[in-house]
């Protein structure tokens, strides 16, 4: 679904911080195969206590992410796996192949209270490996066999396969869907995200799951000041007329690596546009580039970074969203009748 198929955002392998070593590659970057590696993770549910992340366990059966957006704050995990936080991290894709069974068996536990669970917390579930594996399928099905909820986030129009277990899952309260837009300029978006849904393919998205009563929501992630920022209110009404139920925006971020990766992106891409977007950062973070605190560090802070909420809210408003405060149910959460489970400890 990728308008460049073979584009890659970033011709960068930067050094991993944990390293003491770095292998240096002269391959041209459009010829980089995607390497699919086994994770033998042992389990699934990882958890976080970050007071500005609306949960607290998230299902990610990719690490590193072929979707290659030059801005992905998820970048530098993949230090921690031995990769670059550059072209490793989106030609480097560990797979958790038995994802399903290590989510089927993290529910059935006898400590297990029922919560919504996010897909994906870290890198797209829903990135172009998934069609031929469909280990976010099998997930879904899990949740839907326990009858527990869960939120999912994507730039994929391959959600739209889903429908059905979707479907479902929405007839009894327990599912929301987010669809991240950040741009509708379709070469900034080539550039900036080359191996995602095009623009229009996510709002066909959005328009497919609202027809299908599934609620969806748009999440303008990341608004980048100097290049995206201009666009809020028509992103936000072009959600909102395809049937987007709410709106949400979050500020880019430049921690580790991601600061140096996107600005040699930048000056490639767009030279003239450098000290705008550098400023624009500065005017939102009070001085600063990126910002690590929780709180601020997905709005900003100081008078521009209220001027940009404040923008972002009138634009929500006109566009006709109002607050989203529809909750996931926990209550009908069981252990599948049609399989025995080993309750653990």
């Amino acid at each position: 679904m990728s308008s460049s198929p073979l584009g890659r955002s970033t011709g960068e392998n930067p050094p991993n911080r944990f390293q003491q070593f770095h292998l240096e590659t002269h391959a041209e970057p459009l010829r980089l195969p995607t390497r699919f590696l086994q994770d033998a993770s042992l389990s699934i549910l990882a958890e976080n206590n970050s007071p500005d992340v609306p949960f607290t366990y998230s299902v990610n059966p990719y690490r590193g992410c072929e979707h290659g957006c030059i801005y992905c704050y998820a970048r530098p995990s993949h230090e921690y796996l031995g990769f670059s936080a550059g072209l490793d991290f989106e030609t480097q894709i560990l797979v958790k192949r038995d994802a399903p069974d290590l989510l089927r068996k993290a529910l059935g536990k006898r400590n297990w209270i029922s919560q919504s669970v996010a897909m994906s917390g870290n890198t797209d579930c829903y990135q172009p490996v998934e069609r031929k594996l469909e280990l976010t399928r099998s997930c879904l099905k899990v949740f839907l066999d326990f009858r527990n909820p869960v939120s999912i986030i994507t730039k994929n129009h391959l959600i739209t396969r889903d429908a059905d277990i979707l479907s479902s899952l929405a007839a009894q309260d327990l599912v929301h869907v987010v669809l991240s837009v950040t741009t509708l300029d379709t070469d900034l978006h080539a550039r900036m995200e080359p191996r995602t849904s095009s623009p229009l393919k996510r709002l066909e998205t959005i328009q497919t799951l609202s027809e299908l009563g599934i609620p969806v929501g748009v999440n303008l992630a990341p608004v980048i000041p100097g290049l995206t920022e201009a666009e809020i209110p028509e992103i936000l009404q072009a959600a909102r007329d395809r049937g987007a139920s709410w709106a949400n925006y979050i500020l880019l971020r430049l921690p580790g690596p991601v600061n140096s990766l996107f600005q040699d992106w930048l000056s490639r891409n767009y030279p003239n546009r450098v000290h705008k977007v550098l400023n624009g950062l500065k005017r939102v973070r009070d001085g600063k580039l990126s910002d690590s605190k929780y709180g601020s560090r997905m709005r900003g802070y100081g008078a521009g970074a209220d001027l940009l909420q404040n923008f972002f809210e009138m634009s929500s408003r006109k566009a006709g969203f109002g607050s989203c405060d529809h909750v996931l149910r926990t209550d009908l959460f069981r252990l599948p009748s049609d399989r025995q489970l080993t309750l653990e400890l």
